[in-house]
C-alpha cells in the first residue's frame, strides 16, 4: 500500500478484532501517510483475508520479527500479547501505541488523549498507552472545564455497550434478545448474567476495595492523563444492552462556581466535543446517534442541586472509535506532525 513517498510503515496487531478493524477503517478514512501496512493477529486468525480500502490483504501471525522496519505499531490484542510483543516492537524501532491495559499505569509510559495531554507523547520511550474507553470520553468532556476552573471531585456512573467486550458479546446480545422475545430461556456465556433487557453493574473483576477493575481504571487513568493527582473520583460502571457507544452521567465539583451557560460556551469551542443540549426539544446525546462518529457528545448540563460549585452532565461517545481506535490514530498523527516518530527504512 503506497499512499505517500515519505509515508510510514505501519503494523496493526489484533487486526481481525473489532478495534483492529476500526484501526484499518480510520487509517484509510483519515488518509494517514502510510508507505506500507502489515496486519497481524494470533495463530487462530492468521491467514484470514481483510479489506483495506478496496485492497484485500492477508493477516499474518504475530512473531518476533514482525516489526522489522516498522515505524508505527498499533496494538489491540489484549494485555498478555502487548506485554510480550510491545517491547519487541519498540526495540525494533517502532513507536508502539497500545490499546490494552498493560502499560497504562507504568510511570515510564505516557497515557494520552490528544485533546488533553498531547505534549506527553514526546516523552515516550517507544511505547504510548491508549486509555480505557470510558476514561477517554470523560476527560475529553471535563478537561476544557478543568483548565478554566480546577475540578476537585468527580462522581460518574457509566452505561457501557457490549462492543466494549468484543464481537462475542455483540453476538450474545443479539441472540439473547431474540430468545427472550420468543419466550425462551437464556443461558449466558460471555457475562455472568443475561445482558438482554438487563443491566449488569460488573465490568471486569472485583477488587478488594469493592470497586471493579474498570471503575478503578477510571480513577487512576483520569488523574494521570489530567496531571491532577488530587482529584477525588468515584465511579460505578454498568454494562448496558447497547451495541455501540458508552454513556456517562457525570457530577463534577469545581473550585469555584461555574454557571451551566459558561460550561456550554467552553465546551462548544473545545476540540473533539459537540454540545447537544436543548431540553425544550428533547435534544441530548444518545448512544445510537453517537455510533460511527468521532465526537464526544455532551448534554443535560445543569447545576448540581447538592453542591454549590457542582455541575451535572450526560456524555456519550462511540467506544470503538474515540474510545479506542480513533484516539490511537490521533496519537500517531500528533507524533508524526511533531516529528516524534523515528522512521526506519522508507524504501522497504
Amino acid at each position: 500500500m503506497n499512499n505517500a513517498n515519505n509515508g510510514y510503515h505501519v503494523a496493526i496487531v489484533g487486526a481481525t478484532g473489532m478495534v483492529g478493524q476500526e484501526f484499518i477503517k480510520i487509517l484509510v478514512q483519515r488518509k494517514f501517510p502510510m508507505a506500507s501496512l502489515q496486519l497481524y493477529a494470533s495463530d487462530r486468525s492468521a491467514g484470514r483475508k481483510v479489506f483495506v480500502g478496496h485492497q484485500e490483504m492477508i493477516v499474518k501471525e504475530t512473531a518476533q520479527d514482525s516489526f522489522n522496519n516498522i515505524d508505527i505499531a498499533l496494538f489491540s490484542a489484549g494485555s498478555e500479547i502487548s506485554k510480550h510483543f510491545a517491547p519487541v516492537a519498540a526495540k525494533a524501532g517502532a513507536l508502539v501505541i497500545d490499546n490494552s491495559a498493560a502499560w497504562r499505569m507504568d510511570s515510564r509510559v505516557p497515557l494520552v488523549v490528544p485533546e488533553v495531554n498531547a505534549e506527553d507523547i514526546k516523552k515516550h520511550r517507544g511505547i504510548i498507552a491508549n486509555p480505557n474507553c470510558s476514561t477517554i470520553q470523560m476527560v475529553v468532556a471535563l478537561f476544557p472545564l478543568h483548565r478554566v476552573n480546577p475540578i476537585k471531585r468527580i462522581t460518574v456512573a457509566t452505561y457501557q455497550s457490549v462492543s466494549g467486550t468484543g464481537i462475542a458479546a455483540v453476538e450474545e446480545l443479539t441472540k439473547q434478545a431474540k430468545t427472550v422475545l420468543d419466550g425462551g430461556n437464556v443461558v449466558p456465556h460471555v457475562y455472568a448474567h443475561q445482558i438482554a433487557f438487563n443491566l449488569l453493574p460488573e465490568i471486569d473483576v472485583f477488587l478488594e476495595n469493592g470497586y471493579t477493575k474498570e471503575e478503578w481504571k477510571m480513577v487512576e487513568e483520569t488523574r494521570k492523563i489530567m496531571h491532577a493527582e488530587n482529584i477525588a473520583i468515584s465511579a460505578t460502571c454498568v454494562r448496558a444492552p447497547i451495541f455501540v457507544s458508552h454513556s456517562e452521567a457525570i457530577q463534577a465539583e469545581f473550585t469555584d462556581y461555574m454557571p451551566p451557560d459558561e460550561a456550554r460556551a467552553i465546551l462548544s469551542k473545545a476540540p473533539g466535543v459537540k454540545v447537544l443540549d436543548d431540553p425544550n426539544v428533547s435534544l441530548y446525546p444518545q448512544p445510537w446517534l453517537a455510533a460511527g462518529t468521532d465526537d464526544v457528545y455532551v448534554g443535560r448540563i445543569r447545576s448540581d442541586a447538592s453542591l454549590m460549585n457542582g455541575l451535572v452532565m450526560w456524555v456519550v461517545s462511540d467506544n470503538i472509535r474515540k474510545g479506542a481506535a480513533l484516539n490511537a490514530v490521533q496519537i500517531a498523527e500528533e507524533a508524526v506532525n511533531q516529528g516524534w516518530v523515528q522512521q526506519q527504512n522508507n524504501n522497504k
